[in-house]
């Protein structure tokens, strides 16, 4: 297997000794950055631990200054009388700031009136990221001696050098012993670079933190990961459209008891990069089905498939079993579930009179006929009253239905749902049309499979950024996919040497290999508008009869079906948008 690498060190992040901060605090008219203005700027720059410049400046809001607030801060009209609006602070405040992290006590407040009087301004948005050390501080402390974050409490109990009083440098000088300290105690839970840093206040705020260096060494890239304990199992398998930000993501955010657990048991991660998120869709299936990880999801487990068999005996009916054997029946499926299967064994039995009872039934049986007989829903072949032709007549029917057109299976469940639908037995209406898209879904998904299968290879390009992305599908089973230079003539056929081998069966797909079907026949639905057919090696074709009426997808809101599911009408037309009744105004009084 090809597992990637790390290209190089600037992958790992910044380490935070080498990261340039500005502190930076405002003081303002109010806290609205729409409706307020700025009149004091105070920021400090600092690098290894070390301040490295400053900046203060006094600015002119140019609108009178509430008396709270000159109560509050000490900042008064006559103070800024002299001062330069912001205008002019502006451009000296933004060359002080560059391109460095941008640091605040409740960040939030002062990044949201830099961004206010930038837009003001003309000038674009800024880009810098962006510490709180008021979110630091909560993940950090204890909130047991900690009665809150505010900016004078945290600066008395941390230590700081310098006390805040509400003036802009002073305060910045402050948060700067506070952010100084909290990067000492967050270094003990393993945030060593600004990536961490930059995480942490939405991280678990647990040993398992540590452990987000495992994901230094993924790109940013597609592709598939496989969480690993001490002893080398694989614990995880997932796929990601950007492998390291959503590997670190599990670090962050998510509080679920099982994610915890997973953590904890985590030593290693390995990955393996794609050229797309398709091939990572069908690589995470392959690994998953490999290794059966304990922490996966029990759906992704092939051994839930099922399948319809109708026995090769006598009276043939239908079964439902695990496995494909080579014993001359006719298998239908594979299922997602027993429960599917059963809905679409109901359906063809509800439409065909096909027996239901287990028994083998030989020349000389004879049983006791059960009620389906008198129902009219069974010919009754253990009465004896019945020949085998006769019989024979009706698997004919259902083995044409599965093979050709489908109209003899869905006709009857038609009728019954618009005869319940009449009489006004809903629930029985109800129960029907669900049996009629269960097997509707299933004679689709035949085909869809079927025609996959019977194609020996196929290869599909789409235009890329670096080129073309050609797709090489051999018997419905995904075999190689490279993003190819046009200026590389032979890239195409090292594609196609390099292909995998496809696996060969008869009948139904597998098991094992019908996750793989289902995300290739969808990948191929959503890319046939764009995709460039490049060459064909077997035959590409579906059956036509009754196309249209295994094409009909319906909604399990009814009140938006304009016809039966199972009615052959072709493609539904997309659904329209739900109607809202105008509110009335309310009425004054």
């Amino acid at each position: 297997m090809d597992w990637a690498v790390q290209q190089s060190f600037d992958d790992l992040g910044a380490p935070l000794i080498e990261v340039e901060f500005v502190v930076l605090d405002f003081e303002t008219t109010g806290g609205s950055p729409t409706d307020d203005r700025i009149t004091e700027v105070g920021a400090v720059k600092v690098r290894g631990g070390e301040v490295v410049g400053s900046f203060h400046a006094l600015v002119d809001p140019e609108i009178p200054i509430p008396p709270l607030i000159t109560a509050l801060t000490g900042i008064s009209d006559g103070m800024v009388a002299g001062a330069e609006p912001i205008e002019t602070i502006l451009p000296c405040l933004l060359e002080f700031l560059g391109d460095a992290v941008f640091v605040g006590h409740n960040a939030s407040f002062d990044w949201r009136f830099l961004q206010a009087n930038l837009e003001r301004h003309a000038y674009p948005r800024a880009t810098n990221r962006v510490v709180c050390t008021a979110r630091l501080a909560r993940k950090l402390l204890p909130r047991d001696e900690v009665a809150n974050v505010r900016l004078a409490t945290l600066a008395a109990y941390l230590g700081a050098s310098v006390t805040p009083c509400h003036r802009a440098l002073t305060d910045a000088r402050a948060t700067v012993d506070v952010l100084h300290r909290l990067l000492e105690l967050a270094g003990s839970f393993g945030v060593l670079a600004l990536e961490d840093l930059i995480e942490f206040p939405s991280a678990r705020a647990d040993a398992t933190f540590k452990k987000v260096h495992l994901a230094d060494r993924l790109p940013h890239a597609p592709g598939v990961y496989l969480f690993r304990d001490a002893r080398g199992r694989v614990l995880y398998v997932g796929k990601a459209k950007d492998l390291r930000t959503r590997v670190r993501s599990y670090f962050s955010g998510d509080s679920r008891a099982k994610i915890a657990d997973l953590l904890r048991e985590l030593a290693a991660i390995d990955h393996v990069r794609c050229a797309t998120e398709f091939e990572a869709s069908v690589r995470e299936v392959r690994l998953i089905q490999r290794h059966r990880p304990r922490y996966n999801r029990r759906s992704r487990d092939p051994e839930r498939y099922c399948y319809l068999k109708l026995t090769a005996e006598r009276f043939p009916r239908l079964s439902l079993v695990r496995r494909v054997l080579d014993d001359g029946a006719r298998y239908l499926g594979p299922f997602v579930s027993t429960n599917q299967a059963e809905l679409v064994k109901t359906a063809i039995e509800d439409a065909l009179p096909l027996r239901r009872c287990t028994p083998r039934i030989g020349p000389r049986t004879r049983f006791s006929p059960c009620a389906l007989l008198d129902l009219g829903r069974c010919l009754g072949p253990c009465t004896q009253a019945v020949p085998p032709e006769t019989y024979g007549a009706v698997v004919a029917q259902l083995v044409g239905a599965l093979d050709g057109d489908p109209e003899a299976l869905v006709a009857p469940l038609r009728a019954r749902m618009a005869t319940y639908a009449t009489q006004q037995r809903y629930e029985q209406a109800a129960a029907t049309r669900d049996r009629l898209d269960a097997l509707t879904r299933a004679l689709a998904d035949q085909r869809r499979f079927g025609a996959l299968v019977a194609v020996d290879e196929l290869v599909l390009a789409r235009p890329h950024n670096r080129g073309r992305e050609v797709t090489i599908v051999r018997r419905g089973q995904l075999a190689a996919v490279g993003v190819l230079d046009p200026d590389d003539p032979g890239g195409m056929d090292a594609l196609r040497a390099g292909a995998a081998v496809a696996e060969c069966f008869d009948g139904p797909p597998p098991r094992h290999l019908a996750d793989e079907l289902r995300l290739v026949a969808h990948w191929l639905d959503g890319v046939a508008g764009e995709a460039e057919l490049l060459d064909v090696r077997g035959c590409l074709a579906s059956p036509s009869a009754g196309g249209a009426a295994l094409q009909v997808r319906y909604t399990r809101r009814r009140s938006h079906l304009s016809h039966m599911p199972g009615e052959a009408r072709g493609r539904p037309a997309p659904r329209p948008a739900l109607r809202r009744r105008p509110r009335p105004a309310p009425s004054g009084r």
